[in-house]
């Protein structure tokens, strides 16, 4: 995750400006290639139901890539920098999408192009642009977790070397969400209840636990009503994990608020407190 140090290199206005140059050799040296994928290896007999529906979830969810990419260029029309790496991550968010749907043809199944393309629409903006960085600082996070426990219980080889090299990835790019995050609050400080906001509503829901954000945005759309959705992949997860990988996901996005605010969270009573000490709040929670 994203240093302290690295977090103050964000916050100073006289550093390197453009730091998608700096993201673009980290995300070469990462990368992998469809090639990379033992193709060959994929065993049949190892497909259950539930991995077929883990998977078509899973293409839904990366299918988001396009919508959120557009969005992204909407709100931060003035941030070429921030753009740059969005270019880099949609790419890398495409492959997961596209390398889940190529398992899917081996394992005779499919996703149908209308429900994919219902994803296509842009997101609105969000309360602040900080709430929109915020909000998928959460999404990459929780993905990351999800695919690392999936790998843990997949028995079919091919796609468990999918979601191990997509869970690295998501844990990269959380890094980088959290490093934009920073910059954009050192000239927007007043974003920062936004951003204390929108984890607290995903951290506190009961009902939202093992749910990815974008299943909160696009999950009622009518073409999706009756097929398998984002919501498959964190039910899936759900299942599978004993608790240990969802309170790590709990303890890192504590452990970014903290980073983020430079004060320590470690409770959601944390979160309403800052929120009441800042000027913008008003004193409500």
């Amino acid at each position: 995750m994203t240093t302290p140090h690295k977090l103050d290199t964000a916050r100073d206005l006289d550093a390197e400006p453009l730091h998608s140059y700096d993201v673009f050799p980290v995300y070469q040296n990462a990368s992998w290639e469809m090639t990379d994928i033992p193709w060959d290896e994929f065993r049949p007999d190892l497909v259950r139901p539930e991995c077929i529906a883990f998977a078509m979830g899973a293409v839904m969810g990366e299918s988001n890539s396009i919508a959120a990419q557009h969005g992204f260029f909407n709100e931060f029309v003035d941030d070429y920098d921030f753009s740059a790496f969005v270019c880099l991550w949609g790419y890398q968010e495409l492959q997961h999408h596209l390398a889940f749907k190529k398992w899917l043809r081996l394992a005779g199944s499919d996703v149908g192009y209308e429900q994919i393309n219902a994803m296509r629409a842009p997101y609105p903006p969000g309360i602040t642009p900080s709430a929109t960085l915020a909000t998928n600082i959460i999404s990459e996070i929780a993905t990351n977790h999800m695919y690392k426990c999936v790998s843990r219980v997949t028995e079919e080889p091919v796609i468990t070397k999918i979601v191990k090299r997509a869970s690295g990835d998501e844990a990269r790019h959380a890094r980088e969400f959290i490093h934009y995050t920073a910059r954009r609050l050192a000239t927007h400080p007043e974003e920062l209840a936004s951003v204390l906001e929108t984890f607290y509503v995903y951290m506190a829901d009961p009902e939202g636990r093992y749910e990815h954000p974008v299943s909160r945005c696009k999950g009622s759309l009518p073409e999706l009503d009756g097929h398998v959705t984002i919501d498959e992949v964190f039910r899936y997860f759900g299942e599978v994990d004993d608790g240990t990988e969802w309170d790590r996901i709990h303890k890192q996005l504590f452990n970014t608020l903290a980073e983020l605010t430079g004060r320590p969270v470690e409770k959601l009573r944390d979160i309403r407190r800052i929120l009441a000490e800042l000027p913008s709040s008003g004193g409500d929670a």
